[in-house]
């Protein structure tokens, strides 16, 4: 075993149990380190190799050395193992001494400015974020102790972010530290989330039949509760993965058409005029557009597709591009024959044919077609 051998083991070991550490847990210690010196035999072999090997341990830190009498070359002082009791002495032979301080530390601080009965929760989300915390500026952390103490002091504030009157902290330092926030806040108190106004969750709907468009609006953005008030009985409901696709349809008795919003389509599930007649549902004919598919139909919503079969996507293969990141992961809610279409575009070499490149002509004598 080398020096820089040595160093990797204690290195993958710190990186796995640094939080266990800056919290004070330190079941997985003392490291021992086994050196696998020569043999008397593989040191006749090699002579100047063992020595050299021999030298490149004098004066490491914490290597244990054993005296051992060889026939043939007398008794010889050799290095047997590094032996590392605690995290400082691993930061130390792995290089992360500065990490370490800056981690355990930082721990240490947030540890001291909650009380119990959390504690226990509290230190167990700190050492699974105390490699986010050493990350942090010091600008940063200092920001994190201010906004977890008044989140702490006002608990259902009902404020949105960019209301918060904490000093040097802006909306953006919010949404980016957001997960850390929660995590520690929600561990700190046992609480659920951080009791701030989140954003209307909006949906973009298009009213196709002016009859159905409340007070004359046939095309808005609203909150997925407001859109669940209204008394709706359309006889249709699409549901366009692309806004444009949403905006070219033209007036059409009985209809509504919907942005999905990607894979925020399973919000429409909370929409009862949407959830009870269904969805005429209309993605991109690649991995992700029945990834969405699948998310939708999980909802328990009635849905069919259109052009989102094999047939199209041989009728356009002149339109083919290349999905860089398929979908990954089981697509339980598919249809059998969406399964194949899925297994078809990986075949062909994880290729899709984007909604909009399909003539406008083939897609509304597709849409008007399809029924339940």
């Amino acid at each position: 075993m080398t020096p820089a051998g040595a160093a990797a083991q204690a290195l993958k070991k710190y990186n796995r149990h640094v939080g266990s550490w800056s919290v004070g847990d330190g079941a997985s210690l003392p490291l021992s380190i086994p050196l696998h010196p020569p043999t008397e035999a593989q040191a006749l072999a090699s002579l100047p190799a063992a020595v050299a090997w021999a030298k490149s341990w004098e004066g490491t830190a914490d290597v244990l050395w054993t005296e051992r009498r060889w026939a043939s070359l007398g008794q010889q002082r050799i290095p047997d193992r590094v032996q590392l009791d605690t995290p400082a002495a691993v930061a130390a032979f792995a290089g992360k001494t500065t990490h370490w301080q800056r981690a355990s530390s930082r721990a240490q601080t947030l540890l001291d400015s909650v009380p119990l009965p959390h504690r226990d929760g509290f230190a167990t989300a700190v050492g699974r974020s105390a490699v986010e915390l050493a990350a942090l500026a010091p600008a940063d952390f200092t920001r994190l102790g201010g906004v977890l103490e008044w989140i702490r002091d006002h608990p259902a504030s009902g404020l949105y972010i960019r209301q918060l009157p904490i000093r040097g902290v802006d909306t953006k330092w919010v949404q980016k530290y957001r997960p850390l926030v929660t995590r520690l806040h929600e561990a700190a108190t046992g609480g659920s989330g951080l009791g701030l106004a989140d954003k209307p969750d909006l949906v973009r709907v298009r009213f196709l039949d002016p009859a159905l468009a409340p007070g004359g609006l046939r095309d808005l953005a609203a909150p997925v509760r407001e859109l669940a008030a209204m008394a709706l009985s359309p006889d249709v409901v699409y549901v366009f993965e692309n806004l444009e696709s949403v905006l070219a349809m033209p007036p059409l008795p009985g209809a509504v058409v919907v942005h999905g919003s990607g894979y925020a389509v399973d919000r429409l599930a909370r929409i009862p005029w949407i959830r009870d007649v269904g969805v005429v549902y209309w993605g991109d004919l690649d991995s992700h557009g029945f990834g969405i598919l699948n998310r939708l139909r999980a909802q328990d919503i009635p849905v069919v597709t259109v052009l989102m079969d094999v047939a199209t996507l041989e009728k356009f293969n002149d339109l083919w591009g290349h999905e860089p990141k398929p979908a990954v992961g089981t697509m339980q809610h598919l249809l059998q024959n969406e399964i194949d279409v899925v297994e078809q575009l990986a075949i062909r070499g994880n290729v899709r044919l984007e909604q909009e490149r399909i003539d406008w002509s083939t897609a509304m004598d597709a849409f008007i077609s399809t029924k339940f």
